[in-house]
């Protein structure tokens, strides 16, 4: 198997770490294997690829989709690191508004499965990020939701002194003001 598949803290949130073959001309990997994934009981139908290029101190998120829309996401970075964040939103899970994070580069090509049901963002650690993420669900305007980086509630201690946001990241609701799941 091409794919070493482990559960962070929340079991939900999967640490995908493909085999890589380097040699003289550089590295070969399979990102991707849908019989692998059926077998580690992960999606297999991803519908949409998006791609963020982003600066050092960028942080994205938290964003996530709403019912009946949402997504689960397959996250890689093909240049640079970020710190990849998940938060469950599930109000019937023991461990609603617990987060983890994995930092995911282009040296360990690492992978983070994040399942329907979470928030995701991350932060830029180096310069010139190539973040790609898979999709199973597409984009809906409507359905689009998030809250904020920095909500007390959830206590994420993101590793950027003085972050870069999008005007929209700025004004995401707190969670005790958001819809979630």
């Amino acid at each position: 198997m091409p794919f070493s598949f482990k559960p962070l803290s929340i079991s939900e949130v999967v640490l995908v770490e493909p085999t890589v073959f380097p040699d003289g001309r550089g590295f070969f990997l399979e990102s991707f294997k849908a019989s692998d994934f059926e077998k580690a009981n992960l999606p297999t139908h991803f519908v949409q690829d998006n791609f963020s290029c982003s600066k050092k101190d960028v942080i994205r998120g938290l964003h996530y989709q709403k019912k009946p829309k949402v997504q689960g996401k397959l996250v890689s970075v093909l240049k640079g690191a970020v710190w990849d964040v998940a938060v469950d939103l599930r109000r019937q899970s023991p461990t609603f508004l617990k987060w983890v994070a994995s930092e995911l580069n282009d040296r360990n090509h690492a992978m983070l499965y994040i399942p329907p049901g979470f928030a995701h963002g991350f932060a830029a650690l180096t310069e010139d990020v190539h973040l790609l993420y898979k999709c199973t669900s597409e984009y809906e305007p409507q359905a689009d939701a998030g809250i904020r980086w920095d909500d007390p509630d959830i206590s994420i201690p993101w590793p950027v002194a003085h972050p870069i946001l999008s005007e929209k990241d700025r004004r995401l609701p707190l969670i005790h003001q958001a819809e979630v799941f």
